[in-house]
């Protein structure tokens, strides 16, 4: 009988710590859906399954919202056996995924707790081969029970949980993110981050691994070979910092680099006085009609007020080019890398104000 509740604390124990990890994991990761859609896209190539790219998005949306939903159950004791099954499967297959990603299918970065904590692939599996035994034993202890039996308290909190968990993915996505976590986030001087990271930089390299579209290999870049900036050959795939110290610095503001056809016109950008409207769009030909409408206001706006505004695109720029939405009159497009885009705008099309270098205003194009 001692020994029985001794089992029931260690289970009790387990199913807290687990609850929480996959919470504080599926939390920051619905709270930046794209960030999970990209380390998606990378699985995907390094499994040879690019056709499955254009549902990346959506599998985001789900697995980092079925992660907080089941987090958020297994702490409350809301139907434990049917959760403890499904996250012991899911458990069971992450921790091969990430020994198979540690060896014989290397990938830089498992995401497995978004751009909040990065961890190695190897640093993944001891987690999950960590977090697995505690999962097994909650379902071990509960396996008695009936695994679809709801009552109506737990049926309106699953409810609740899904509709909670699954919204935040898609907000996110339709909008920007509740809470920016990334180093781009409103109220940066983007200059001044890159002047200070490039004098930590002293104290360690920064490491850009991009891979090729044509062979598959990854491939390092040094942050000032701009090679990288090719994204018809290169995909990025992982930045990092190597250093001895402590003291790690964020590498992904160093990659901010804007260009036209005669080559980098980054510092001429940020050193804009006043208002600068950058009007972010990753094709020009796909965006919408009401889109385009709002992006015409947007350039109105800064006319009116004599502001500067143009258009940052991936796609290239090989002369001078210039773009209008809708009836606007037509403004300057420059060449932007798609991931710092992406890092600095989650959305597809939207809006970025500087006002004298500093971020005051990030929009989604649905937001104008």
């Amino acid at each position: 009988m001692r020994k029985y509740r001794w089992f029931r604390l260690l289970t009790h124990i387990c199913r807290v710590i687990f609850a929480l990890t996959f919470i504080f994991s599926g939390a920051v990761k619905s709270l930046d859906p794209w960030g999970t859609a990209l380390t998606v896209d990378n699985y995907l190539v390094t499994y040879g399954l690019e056709a499955l790219k254009p549902v990346a998005m959506i599998f985001s949306i789900w697995l980092c919202g079925a992660e907080l939903m089941m987090g958020c159950m297994l702490l409350f004791k809301v139907r434990i056996r049917m959760c403890s099954t499904f996250a012991s499967i899911s458990m069971i297959f992450f921790t091969l995924l990430t020994f198979l990603s540690a060896t014989i299918f290397p990938v830089e970065d498992c995401g497995c707790f978004g751009d909040v904590v990065k961890l190695t692939p190897w640093q993944s599996f001891f987690k999950n081969f960590a977090l697995l035994p505690m999962i097994l034993i909650v379902w071990w202890r509960y396996r008695p029970d009936r695994m679809f039996a709801f009552s109506k308290l737990e049926f309106a909190l699953a409810l609740f949980f899904c509709v909670f968990s699954m919204g935040v993915g898609t907000y996110s996505y339709f909008h920007l993110p509740p809470i920016d976590l990334l180093p781009y986030k409103e109220g940066t001087h983007i200059a001044q981050a890159m002047e200070q990271a490039r004098n930590r930089k002293q104290e360690g390299e920064v490491v850009l691994v991009y891979r090729n579209l044509r062979t598959g290999k990854l491939r390092e870049f040094d942050i000032d070979d701009k090679a990288w900036q090719n994204e018809k050959r290169w995909e990025w795939v992982d930045t990092r910092f190597e250093s001895d110290s402590k003291d790690k610095v964020e590498p992904m503001i160093l990659e901010f680099y804007i260009a036209d056809d005669k080559g980098e016109v980054t510092d001429s950008l940020l050193s804009v006085k006043g208002n600068l409207y950058m009007i972010c769009v990753t094709n020009r030909a796909k965006v919408s009609k009401r889109c385009e409408q709002r992006l015409a206001k947007v350039v109105e706006q800064a006319q009116a007020e004599q502001a500067a505004v143009i258009c940052l695109t991936p796609e290239p720029v090989t002369r001078p080019t210039y773009h209008s939405f809708a009836d606007s009159e037509q403004i300057r497009c420059y060449n932007i890398d798609s991931k710092t885009m992406k890092t600095m705008l989650r959305a597809n099309t939207g809006l970025v104000v500087l006002t004298d270098g500093v971020i005051s205003r990030k929009s989604n194009c649905l937001d104008l």
